[in-house]
């Protein structure tokens, strides 16, 4: 038996959820953006209060870990590492480009499909990976700019599909017939708990005093005056 708190703020999307076994009970999204730190530990307190459940009757923790925004995986992180300390559960890290290629994957529907998340990283950079159709990791997450020679790259795989809050980029930069656009994909503390759960049962944890979450790019420091 598992109950497993899913955090997923790694984008401008704050979402949680709390599963079973890997069965869903119960859900909260905020979708209007950038409100992590106000409204995070309010959806995690209302998922327990409204199903009756006690917070210590936790098992684990699940975070969102990376690549994304720097501030809303610092939020999301900060918040589970508080819980597994005040809890003593252990905490699990789910790649957000694993579960965005779930997400991909439920909405593609093709079994012989590649999968490529990807999510905005500012001007024509993306953070990418490439998912086969079992999702396992073909190309390793990167950071990479939407040009000629990264669709170059691509030209060995047929049939990918492409979905993330950089769909619209990518519609753009690649226009070769290879592609398939799927829209309305983005991060989503859903696509996390089956991940989670079998993270679980193979007693896939992390450190919790050294985890970090994956940042992938630098922070761009403001210059000061």
């Amino acid at each position: 038996m598992a109950l497993i708190l899913n955090i997923e703020t790694s984008s401008s999307v704050c979402s949680v959820c709390l599963a079973k076994d890997g069965i869903l009970l119960d859900y909260r999204e905020d979708l209007q953006g950038n409100s992590h730190a106000k409204i995070l530990t309010v959806f995690i307190d209302a998922l327990f209060s409204e199903n009756n459940i006690s917070i210590h009757e936790l098992d684990a923790v699940a975070i969102s870990s990376g690549p994304g925004s720097y501030t809303g995986l610092r939020i999301g992180t900060s918040v589970a590492k508080g819980l597994c300390y005040a809890l003593n559960k252990p905490l699990i890290a789910v790649p957000t480009l694993l579960s965005l290629a779930t997400a991909i994957q439920k909405k593609a529907n093709d079994a012989s499909a590649y999968y490529m998340p990807v999510m905005d990283a500012r001007r024509m950079d993306v953070y990418t990976a490439i998912f086969d159709s079992n999702l396992n990791e073909l190309r390793n997450t990167s950071c990479a700019t939407l040009n000629e020679e990264f669709a170059k790259s691509l030209d060995g795989l047929r049939n990918i599909c492409i979905g993330g809050n950089a769909v619209n980029k990518c519609k753009e930069a690649l226009t070769s017939k290879n592609f398939t656009f799927i829209d309305k994909i983005y991060c989503d503390s859903r696509d996390m708990f089956n991940i989670s759960h079998k993270k679980y049962l193979n007693n896939e944890f992390e450190n919790l005093a050294y985890f970090e979450p994956f940042y992938l790019k630098e922070f761009p420091a403001l210059a000061r005056n």
